[in-house]
């Protein structure tokens, strides 16, 4: 029997490899596999379930990372998939697996970020599972949500036309880790060590402790606008739009000049001698939403606060390109997060 190495599919091609004899057998199951949350029938409301695994060294590093920002940021990533399907998250199951360096009171403080988390959104926290661990700290967290039949948004609804949309600014989650990084290099050199994050709170902020745009699906909501396809920044704009106009048979032109970028990302991307647009690109976990929208909402999408317009969907034939600021158009490529790209290092 011939072997495949999961690295050569990478994370996306593996789940397509696993999924693609699933068949769909129960009515209540509207839509499985393929978006950032399941779709359940039960009624007249729609029930959403989305489910996260975050493991020690793979997706976080306790050298830097406190515990509760951890318990935070699972619970907000969560959210943040069932928002992307213009639904409203209502509760959370959490599961742990510990290792024998870990006491209660440190237990206690994961907790604390994700019940703080579950107050500010207005989830109840009802169960989970654990376990003793050997290889460091593992959480596994699913999300159950609600969204009305007619307003669910998926991936697969943008058309030609359509305008491309994303909230907040991109770029600055990924700074945040490069400059994390950057000070456990020093720290690991030097006896007596200060990190230096003076100036750099939004960075550091942005990836310790991300929010799940709730506002803006409600501004959505308040204007009367649903959405034609959505999904979350969680891999990266290019990955992102690649998924989406992959799965709604279209092509794609984003605009360089439009891509909303922050201060202090541009600064620490300068220092760090890294492309700002490429950041903002392929950087992930900025947990902003990208949707679109019909063209006759430009006016209302241009007024919203917290929404910058950066492009239009096209024919699938045309492609996804981005048009950089003399009118040169570049191919976008999936390169965000891929956590089975290739194998992690030792």
């Amino acid at each position: 029997m011939s072997r495949t190495e999961i690295h050569t599919l990478g994370e996306f091609g593996l789940i397509h490899r696993l999924t693609e004899r699933i068949t769909l057998k129960n009515p209540s199951t509207l839509k499985g596999v393929g978006d950032d949350a399941a779709i359940l029938d039960y009624g007249d409301r729609r029930v959403l379930v989305t489910t996260d695994l975050l493991l020690e060294g793979i997706h976080f590093d306790l050298t830097y990372v406190p515990l509760k920002h951890l318990g935070y940021k699972t619970a907000t990533v969560n959210f943040s998939d069932i928002y992307a399907m213009n639904g409203r998250p209502k509760q959370l199951t959490v599961s742990i697996g510990l290792s024998g360096r870990f006491c209660v009171e440190d237990v206690e403080e994961l907790y604390g970020g994700l019940l703080l988390a579950c107050e500010i959104y207005g989830v109840d926290l009802i169960g989970g599972d654990t376990s003793a661990s050997r290889t460091g700290l593992m959480l596994s967290a699913t999300c159950i949500g609600e969204g009305e039949a007619g307003k669910i948004t998926c991936r697969s609804g943008a058309r030609e036309t359509d305008l491309i949309c994303v909230s907040g600014d991109l770029g600055a989650a990924y700074m945040g880790l490069q400059l994390l990084e950057r000070e456990k290099a020093v720290f690991r050199g030097e006896r007596d060590f200060a990190p230096d994050f003076a100036g750099r709170e939004y960075l550091l902020e942005r990836q310790l402790k991300p929010e799940a745009r709730k506002d803006i699906v409600e501004a959505l909501a308040a204007a009367g606008i649903i959405p034609t396809a959505m999904m979350d920044i969680s891999d990266g704009l290019s990955s992102e739009l690649i998924h989406l106009t992959r799965q709604s048979q279209t092509g794609c032109r984003i605009y360089e000049e439009r891509i909303p970028i922050d201060y202090q990302t541009a600064v620490m991307a300068e220092q760090f001698n890294l492309n700002l647009v490429t950041a903002a690109l392929n950087g992930g976990e900025d947990y902003e939403l990208l949707f679109t929208v019909p063209l006759p909402y430009h006016a209302q999408m241009e007024a919203m606060q917290g929404v910058k317009v950066i492009g239009h969907i096209t024919g699938v034939e045309e492609g996804n390109c981005l048009v950089g600021r003399n009118g040169e158009e570049i191919s976008l490529r999936a390169q965000g997060w891929d956590a089975l790209a290739e194998e992690t290092p030792d």
